[in-house]
């Protein structure tokens, strides 16, 4: 595993790779990772010839009152779990690298045929809703930097996981505007054995917070179950679930039902559906989700 820190230099290294006809799977990351990461690096390997792995905590994400000072760093730690992996080049470029002239610009790539969308008109509907609504221009900070990766590593996958449902949706879109050659592989969830969705957040709970924390999925889980089982409509199975979970977390920022593609809010049945919820425990953030898929409307 080779360390890179300068973007030109391997962009230069990942060019002569795809010169001699190997595929280059990508996994963008902000460190302190866990066995989710780790997931989406073995599916990498499974599927390319070249593993990249970037490690990048971005400023451009996270608003003035968040936690990005306090954000975990551990990049020795990270570097031993990735070191049993297959992963050929660990990118971890510093702040002035990733930004040169310290702004937060768009570049859009040269049209190929007549007009071309750019990067900020890929700054859609789906980035202001849902956690868009509570952290604005966090996803602009998203599009700014995964666009600024892509262009650097030119990978032919792109691994993201299912936890940040919303954040995978708002990329996929900007790869389609922009017409990039990369396709994105979204992999599943991966759970702690209590249920909770890993993350590097979860380092912040208190055990008091992380036995309260459990209470996420077990509402996400309860409230597909039952509107499965027609136990209820969507509104009252969703008032239920936001009832349960004011009991025992500190805070429900949200608690939506959504058409899994739009994000658009579902009020009546359908054959897909999305349910995603953002939940304070103490003063950590904690996002998550599933998909509702009925063999019946």
């Amino acid at each position: 595993m080779k360390l890179m820190r300068d973007p030109k230099k391997l962009q230069a290294i990942l060019k002569q790779e795809r010169r001699k006809g190997r595929s280059i799977g990508f996994i963008p990351t902000m460190g302190a990772l866990h066995g989710g990461h780790l997931s989406l690096v073995r599916a990498a390997n499974r599927e390319n010839d070249v593993t990249v792995v970037s490690i990048f905590v971005n400023p451009k994400q996270f608003g003035p009152k968040e936690d990005y000072a306090k954000y975990p760093r551990a990049l020795g730690t990270d570097r031993k779990l990735l070191q049993p992996l297959k992963v050929d080049y660990l990118f971890c470029p510093t702040v002035r690298g990733i930004y040169p002239r310290g702004d937060g610009s768009l570049p859009a790539p040269p049209p190929l045929t007549g007009s071309r969308p750019t990067a900020e008109k890929a700054d859609s509907s789906l980035s202001r809703r849902l956690c868009g609504k509570f952290r604005p221009g966090h996803f602009r900070g998203v599009m700014i930097v995964i666009t600024k990766l892509l262009d650097i590593i030119g990978p032919c996958r792109l691994y993201l996981g299912a936890k940040d449902y919303q954040q995978t949706a708002v990329l996929g879109r900007l790869v389609r505007d922009l017409g990039l050659a990369v396709r994105i592989r979204v992999m599943p969830t991966v759970r702690e054995k209590d249920g909770l969705a890993m993350s590097s957040r979860n380092q912040y709970l208190s055990p008091e917070e992380r036995r309260r924390a459990r209470a996420i999925p077990k509402a996400l889980k309860k409230f597909r179950q039952d509107l499965l089982n027609r136990k209820g409509t969507i509104a009252s199975l969703k008032a239920r679930a936001i009832r349960e979970l004011k009991r025992i977390v500190d805070r429900v920022q949200y608690f939506e039902i959504v058409d899994p593609v739009t994000l658009m809010p579902v009020t009546k049945r359908r054959r897909e559906m999305a349910a995603l919820t953002a939940c304070f425990v103490g003063k950590t953030r904690l996002i998550d989700n599933v998909i509702i898929r009925a063999s019946r409307q």
